[in-house]
């Protein structure tokens, strides 16, 4: 039976991202997320949890005083973007200690030791995947691979998607149909005619996010959600 995970962060990018990281690991699951250590202390309540996945600065109460009010907490993995809080936290027998932004690499490691901690799971390394959709052009309909789109851009009733090979496919779409049907896939809405891969993203602004060489603005409407997500990348 996979570990249950409960994820605590006021930051919904960041628990998307553990999401994701999550479902590529048979051996946890998430059973619940919080964006506060209240609504985290009523879930412990309700909910059988294994793993604890716990942001630190949080409105009312830090991941740190929620963690010491616990008489009998969870196997527990602190993530934050701030190292100052180590020292304290191994204090706690905490399980890893995570930096944000956090790779996958470094989650797996986390995700190791964690395991190795739980006598009673094996660990299984996730599942190579590569993930793909068909995507209709014309009269064919084109196999694309997650991993090569670079970015989505719209163009009215039509969609361009950028490939990693130079290549691009126009087709009759929404771009919120598009983004409906690769959420869950790493992939950042930043303007209204622009969608992209966050795995792609080689450098940003106040204003633009870049891909390669090619900027790709930071709509006004999207701004706090892109710059929310682009904090992670600046610790």
């Amino acid at each position: 039976m996979p570990l249950k995970c409960l994820l605590v962060d006021d930051e919904p990018l960041a628990i998307k991202l553990l999401e994701n990281h999550i479902a590529k690991i048979d051996s946890l699951e998430v059973v619940a997320t919080c964006n506060s250590a209240i609504k985290a202390f009523e879930k412990l309540n309700t909910e059988t949890v294994d793993v604890l996945f716990l942001d630190i600065k949080m409105p009312q109460l830090t991941g740190i005083d929620f963690l010491k009010t616990l008489k009998n907490p969870p196997k527990t993995i602190l993530t934050t973007a701030y190292r100052d809080y180590a020292t304290e936290s191994y204090d706690l027998e905490v399980i890893d200690y995570l930096l944000k932004p956090i790779t996958f690499e470094r989650f797996l490691k986390a995700t190791d030791k964690l395991l190795r901690n739980n006598k009673t799971v094996v660990f299984e390394p996730p599942k190579q995947v590569n993930e793909f959709i068909f995507i209709k052009s014309g009269n064919k309909h084109h196999k694309v691979f997650t991993n090569d789109i670079l970015y989505i851009e719209s163009l009215k009733d039509y969609i361009k998607i950028h490939l990693s090979n130079d290549k691009r496919i126009v087709a009759k779409y929404k771009i919120s149909d598009i983004e409906h049907e690769l959420r869950n896939k790493d992939f950042l809405r930043t303007h209204r005619s622009y969608l992209l891969n966050t795995e792609k993203i080689t450098a940003f602004s106040t204003n633009n996010i870049e891909i390669d060489s090619v900027e790709i603005p930071i709509g006004v409407s999207y701004r706090d959600e892109v710059t929310s997500f682009l904090k992670s990348f600046k610790e």
